[in-house]
């Protein structure tokens, strides 16, 4: 473990969410700004962004259960449903009422379940964690235009478990090198730590049960596809166009489906925006609340 994944680790605390220890960041004051990591990673993805983003916002951000430090459980129904339902339930804990979102990949389909929830909410069924604007790294925003990796495939194949056991090292990073951008690939030190957190708590194991996500990505287009079509709240994309899983072709068709799209198209830059142009993605995302007026002040 490096000294900054240790030091990542230190700062934070954790929650019980149905009985499982989840591990999460609150830091700073300002309007909460809630960040949503993605699949195989945690929410130390964004620490080359923390220190920035502390200055005007209060951050908040955890690892999804079967992810990072958080536990995970082998027999857990494990559901992006169920994640948001964790988000829902930790913003309860610490009061939180209005919250700014930056997601990522897994979490971009988190984030679309709680606007979801947001504009289908009545009086039987109201809303828990309101949802003032959202900014979207690269993610499965439209479900048909989201293109897994091989290993994706094979691990949430038939043989997934047994997949699963061959995962490597030296594998993993291969697969996590290929969503990089060729100029911007990954340190030697985001892929030691990565895989540490892919191994604490034998998280291999849970791997084929957490791709389940991309069937529940097709089975719930309808409501989240119309969470970003007609998104009540502000939006912007931030897109890493050489991202072969959901780079500029996904950048295409959220420019072509949505209504006056914000998109800020990020060249040869990969999957992994955050962590390879970081003041590209702070510029971005301080730019587009420099817009909205966010204030440091607003709760």
């Amino acid at each position: 473990m490096t000294a900054e994944l240790a030091a990542w680790k230190k700062a934070g605390t954790f929650r019980l969410h149905r009985g499982h220890r989840v591990f999460f960041r609150d830091e700073s004051e300002g309007p909460v700004l809630l960040i949503l990591h993605g699949f195989p990673s945690a929410s130390f993805d964004f620490a080359p962004l923390w220190s920035d983003l502390t200055v005007r916002f209060r951050v908040v951000t955890l690892d999804l259960l079967g992810f990072g430090f958080s536990e995970k459980p082998p027999k857990y129904p494990y559901s992006l449903k169920d994640q948001a339902n964790l988000v829902e339930a930790l913003g309860k804990q610490l009061g939180l009422k209005e919250v700014h979102v930056l997601a990522h990949d897994y979490g971009v389909s988190v984030a679309q379940e709680l606007i979801a929830r947001m504009k289908e909410a009545n009086e039987h069924t109201p809303y828990v964690l309101r949802i003032a604007s959202v900014c979207y790294l690269n993610g499965g925003l439209f479900p048909e235009m989201h293109r897994p990796r091989l290993a994706q495939k094979l691990l949430a194949g038939p043989l997934g478990s047994f997949i699963a056991k061959l995962v490597g090292k030296k594998s993993f990073a291969r697969s996590l090198q290929g969503v990089f951008g060729l100029e911007t690939q990954p340190s030697a030190a985001f892929l030691d730590d990565t895989w540490e957190l892919l191994e604490h708590e034998q998280g291999r194991a849970v791997l084929p049960k957490l791709l389940g996500y991309m069937q529940e990505r097709v089975e719930e287009r309808e409501r989240w596809v119309d969470a970003v079509v007609n998104c009540p709240v502000p939006m912007r994309l931030i897109n890493g166009t050489a991202d072969p899983v959901s780079g500029g072709h996904l950048a295409d068709r959220f420019a072509a489906q949505v209504d006056k799209a914000d998109v800020v198209r990020l060249e040869r830059i990969g999957h992994y925006p955050q962590i390879e142009a970081p003041e590209q993605v702070a510029k971005a995302f301080f730019d587009f609340h420099d817009r909205l007026g966010t204030s440091l002040f607003s709760s």
